[in-house]
C-alpha cells in the first residue's frame, strides 16, 4: 500500500455497507464510532446534510470523513468531526481541579486532587470516530488530520477551540478500573453496558441524573483508579501521537466514564491552521528534492485530502502534484489548493 493511493473524502451512503462491516471490528468501549447498521446510516445522513448546508455560524452539524484506498475503493477508516459538542444537550467531561485545604488552628495547609463534572467542552468542535482497519500510520494520520484541514478550509464552519477524547484503559474484556471506582457506584451498570446507553456520547441526560454533581476527592479512589486517570488505550497511542503531533495537549479535562485524556487546542495552536498555505496547482516537474504535505482541494462540499510528495513551496505559489494526485483532489494546474508540510 502506497501512501499516495489514500484518499480522505465525505462518507456517501454507498459508503455505508463498508462503515458497517468496519465498526463490526472496532473495539468494544474504546471507538466511538456507531456501532448499528441504523446508527450508521443517520450518521451517514446527517453528514451529507451538513456538508451541503450552507453555514453562516457552527450549530449542529456534524461531518463524517472516510479513509478510502483510490487504487480499488476500499474503505480502511473513518473519522468524524462535529461543529459543536453538546448542541443537542450538554457535553460533560470532569475537570482536574485542585482545591486548597487549610486550617489555620491547626496550621496545616495543603492541596487536594479533586475531579469536578463540568460543561467547559460544550460547543468547542469535537474531532470523534476515529477508527482505522489494516492502515499504515502515514495512512491514519492523513485519516485524523484531514478533518482539520477541511476545517481550515471552512473556518466558519467551526468554533475556535477543538477537543477529542480518547479511549482510557480497559482491559480485554472491557473492565475498566475508572468506572469500577466511580461510574458503577452511580449507574449500578458494567462499563460497556454504559457505553451502549449512552452510544458514545457524553451529552445524555442519564449524565444529569446519576453522575455526581460535587467534586470527586481523588485521594478517596482506589488505586488502579488513580493510576488510570488520563492514561490512553493502547489502541489510542497512534491517535494521541497524531493529534498531540498536530499541535493539542491533555492536561484540564477526563473522560467521566474510563478516565481517559481529552485532547484541546485553539485552532490557532494546530498545524492544518498555522501550517497551511494556498497555492495554485502545477504539473509534477522534474525537481528530485521533494517533500511530503497534506493537501486537499478548497472545495466543501466536494472535499478531497490526500499526501503526496511534492517540490518545496515556500518560495513559490505553485505546487507541483502528480497526475494521480490532481486526480484524487478533483483538481487542474491553475487550481487552487490547500497544503501543509508534515
Amino acid at each position: 500500500m502506497t501512501t499516495s493511493s489514500m484518499l480522505v473524502r465525505p462518507a456517501a451512503e454507498a459508503d455505508i455497507a463498508a462503515l458497517v462491516t468496519l465498526a463490526a471490528g472496532a473495539t468494544a468501549g474504546v471507538h466511538t464510532l456507531p456501532k448499528t447498521r441504523a446508527a450508521i446510516e443517520r450518521s451517514v445522513e446527517r453528514s451529507i446534510a451538513s456538508f451541503a448546508a450552507d453555514v453562516d455560524m457552527p450549530a449542529d452539524e456534524s461531518y463524517t470523513f472516510v479513509l478510502e484506498d483510490s487504487r480499488n475503493g476500499a474503505l480502511l477508516g473513518t473519522a468524524a468531526l462535529a461543529a459543536t459538542a453538546g448542541t443537542n444537550g450538554t457535553f460533560f467531561a470532569f475537570r482536574n481541579d485542585v482545591m486548597q485545604q487549610v486550617s489555620r488552628d491547626l496550621n496545616i495547609s495543603h492541596s487536594v486532587h479533586a475531579l469536578t463534572l463540568c460543561s467547559g467542552l460544550t460547543g468547542h468542535s469535537q474531532l470523534s470516530s476515529f477508527y482505522v482497519a489494516n492502515a499504515d500510520p502515514a495512512s491514519a494520520a492523513l485519516l485524523s488530520r484531514a478533518r482539520l484541514m477541511f476545517a481550515a478550509v471552512a473556518p466558519h464552519r467551526f468554533g475556535d477551540r477543538f477537543f477529542a477524547s480518547l479511549a482510557g484503559i480497559t482491559d480485554q474484556v472491557g473492565h475498566s478500573p475508572f468506572w469500577e471506582a466511580l461510574g458503577r457506584k452511580f449507574f449500578q451498570i458494567d462499563f460497556l453496558e454504559a457505553e451502549r446507553l449512552i452510544d458514545g456520547g457524553r451529552n445524555r441526560s442519564l449524565i444529569i441524573e446519576l453522575m455526581p454533581h460535587y467534586p470527586v476527592y481523588v485521594p478517596l479512589l482506589p488505586g488502579d483508579a488513580q493510576a488510570a486517570m488520563g492514561q490512553v488505550h493502547v489502541e489510542g497511542e497512534l491517535p494521541l501521537q497524531i493529534l498531540t503531533d498536530e499541535g493539542f495537549e491533555a492536561d484540564e479535562f477526563i473522560d467521566i466514564f474510563d478516565g481517559g485524556p481529552i485532547l484541546q487546542a485553539h485552532k490557532h495552536a494546530l498545524r492544518a491552521f498555522t501550517g497551511s498555505r494556498q497555492r495554485r496547482v502545477m504539473g509534477s516537474g522534474g525537481s528530485a528534492e521533494t517533500a511530503t504535505y497534506l493537501v486537499s482541494n478548497i472545495h466543501q462540499q466536494q472535499f478531497r485530502a490526500v499526501l503526496c510528495a511534492a517540490p518545496a513551496i515556500d518560495t513559490s505559489d505553485s505546487i507541483a502534484l502528480s497526475a494521480e494526485a490532481r486526480r484524487s483532489l478533483q483538481v487542474a494546474p491553475g487550481d487552487t489548493v490547500h497544503c501543509v508540510k508534515l
